[in-house]
């Protein structure tokens, strides 16, 4: 029945994952059913519906373009995003990553063709082939997702909820709820969730103290791994680690387009979820920092479909058993931590020199990490003459555009632009591909770890195409065979 959990054979076979009630789909793929006008997600409790009745949609802007409307039990609009979008270096990929970060809402349409680099009619007829709506369709379904949330989880006033979801106007605001919805948005506030759900609870909290979230996730999740990762590469006044293990929260600073914000995310999730806070100075920028959390923990990831993949190989197959979902984290700002990896040691440093003070701090958080356009011209006295030169180069071209990074960029053509940097090896590029730009299929035979697992797992680079397009998370899996504790990464 099932190639991948993106790829099935046929509706019958999506009928039978919605019959099983089978979570590793949600996100993947949407239901409606015709005699109820609602959509789904696989895993909703309800009954399930005659197969007759049931139509299949690759997003959920394409279900609510055909008319239906999100089921209030499973809430189908808070669902995984589908791991394709990473995969696909296509424009389609491209364009739905950018749309993920908010682009078409601060852009507009015409604005997201120019970063892809084709015109608005063709990423227009290009989405709609693919997943069924068109950019300004997936925006609205994200819009509407914002709203609810924040009806939810704030005592915003109403107007103010519109705005801060990016309508254009309560009307409009007021229109996209009830179809969406079928409820008015005072009706939508008064029905959330009480108790907690398989689905989470969005709980109740004053604008004030900030945003409750729950950031859902399919199939296993090796979250210790993941805090490891971040807890070894911290850049003081940017970012924290507090509490014990398996209670640890990552704290840290956040850039966004409308202002500032602070994130709280803690070790100690719920099933299927892990548990974040959100402080923004601006409730406009609440979409684009969650996207941005969600590509920092890989929570778009299927594990599963991973995990079949790469133990298919004999010399992987007990490695990967042994670490269920594990992930590839990412980043939250794709310029900031090709920063990071060129200042290495010294990315505090650099932070607060040149980085923006908060106007009070929190905790350990001081600073915003700088903007290149900021450290372009920096002297950086505090650095070796090597990495100083190599930082300077790469943050001018960030600056002036001549190489950029961000979630539509072809990647491909984004690490020959990081080689052209002088001093930036191809080992550094690599791994800026694979952190900023969250690429799955990356592979650094120059990284010692991996060498080391290849060795004691006896597999040579030759082996690594059969394990496309998943050698990140090969990567991950052989630098973790050469630990003793099995980390996920190495410390670069």
């Amino acid at each position: 029945m099932v190639t991948d959990a993106g790829e099935m054979i046929g509706d019958d076979g999506r009928y039978e994952a919605v019959c099983s009630r089978d979570a590793r789909f949600d996100g993947e793929f949407f239901f409606a059913v015709a005699t109820t006008g609602i959509y789904c997600r696989p895993s909703c409790p309800a009954t399930t519906p005659k197969r007759a009745n049931v139509r299949f949609f690759p997003t959920a802007a394409a279900a609510q373009g055909s008319g239906f409307r999100a089921c209030r039990r499973c809430r189908p609009d808070a669902v995984p995003g589908s791991a394709a979008w990473d995969t696909r270096a296509d424009v389609v990929g491209r364009a739905m990553r950018l749309i993920a970060d908010g682009v078409v809402d601060r852009e507009g349409v015409s604005g997201l063709a120019a970063r892809l680099g084709y015109s608005a009619r063709q990423v227009q007829r290009q989405l709609n082939a693919e997943v069924g709506a068109g950019p300004t369709a997936l925006a609205r379904a994200q819009r509407a997702h914002t709203a609810r949330i924040l009806l939810q989880t704030t005592p915003m006033p109403v107007t103010d909820v519109a705005f801060a979801a990016g309508f254009a106007s309560v009307r409009q605001f007021n229109d996209t709820v009830r179809e969406i919805y079928a409820a008015t948005p005072t009706g939508l506030r008064a029905a959330r969730p009480r108790t907690p759900t398989r689905f989470g609870d969005v709980g109740a909290a004053g604008a004030a103290a900030g945003i409750p979230l729950r950031l859902p996730f399919r199939g296993p999740y090796a979250v210790e791994e993941t805090f490891d990762v971040l807890a070894a590469d911290l850049v003081s006044g940017v970012e924290e680690m507090t509490g014990l293990r398996s209670g640890r929260r990552y704290r840290r600073t956040l850039r966004l387009p409308h202002g500032v914000g602070i994130a709280e995310v803690r070790e100690d999730g719920g099933d299927g979820w892990l548990v974040c806070h959100l402080c923004l100075q601006d409730l406009r920028d609440l979409t684009t920092a969650t996207q941005r959390l969600r590509r920092l923990f890989d929570l778009d990831a299927d594990p599963c479909t991973i995990a079949e993949q790469l133990g298919l190989d004999p010399a992987l197959a007990q490695v990967v058993v042994a670490r269920p979902g594990l992930r590839a984290p990412g980043t939250v700002d794709p310029h900031e931590f090709a920063v990071r990896v060129v200042a290495a040691g010294a990315a505090g440093l650099v932070a607060r020199r040149y980085g923006q003070p908060l106007a009070t701090a929190r905790g350990g958080l001081t600073h915003l990490f700088p903007r290149v356009e900021d450290l372009a011209d920096g002297s950086f006295d505090e650095l070796a003459p090597p990495v100083r030169r190599t930082l300077r180069a790469l943050a001018r071209r960030l600056a002036d555009g001549d190489l950029a990074l961000d979630a539509g960029v072809d990647r491909a053509a984004a690490e020959k632009a990081l080689r052209a940097v002088p001093g930036l090896g191809p080992h550094a590029a690599a791994y800026i591909r694979m952190r900023s730009l969250g690429d799955p299929d990356v592979l650094s035979t120059e990284d010692g770890a991996i060498r080391a697992g290849m060795s004691r797992l006896g597999v040579a680079a030759v082996d690594a195409e059969r394990w496309r397009p998943w050698r990140t998370y090969a990567g991950l899996h052989l630098a973790a065979a050469a630990r003793d504790r099995g980390k996920a990464f190495s410390t670069f």
